[in-house]
């Protein structure tokens, strides 16, 4: 079997309608996952005094966890697929998007002086095109 290029398989993706639907399922997922994230955030920030380095890290297990969960069973139909690859792929894709919105926070915190929640929320959408992508094209690609 010949695997296409990347840059092709993206381009071919674009054009099949299947696809946005499946986008239009990570958007729901994701804005869940999104208010599970923010909400465990604030709590632990606000309510538990936990330092907000802290705080992302927890609030980012639980909505990994979350996404899993959904993403697997209705965003990309999946349960076929061996979950515990599955998950380890996820795990991999989300921690590397973690990453970049774990940047982002500091900064928004740090240099910024952005207050601690609006600045998780703004943080967390600066991972979410390289979540898709590598969930989509790797964590469940069938």
């Amino acid at each position: 079997m010949v695997t296409l290029p990347l840059h092709v398989r993206v381009r071919e993706g674009i054009r099949h309608p299947g696809n946005w639907l499946q986008l239009g399922r990570y958007g729901v997922v994701g804005t869940l996952g999104y208010i599970v994230n923010n909400a465990v955030f604030a709590l632990c920030v606000h309510v538990l005094s936990i330092d907000f380095r802290i705080a992302s890290v927890l609030a980012f297990l639980v909505s990994v966890t979350h996404n899993f969960v959904w993403s697997r069973h209705w965003t990309f139909q999946a349960r076929d697929g061996h979950a515990g690859f599955q998950a380890i792929r996820f795990f991999t894709v989300s921690v590397a998007a973690f990453l970049v919105t774990f940047a982002a926070l500091n900064l928004l915190v740090s240099v910024g002086h952005v207050a601690k929640v609006p600045a998780n929320a703004l943080s967390v959408i600066a991972g979410i095109p390289l979540s898709f992508l590598g969930q989509k094209l790797w964590s469940f690609k069938r």
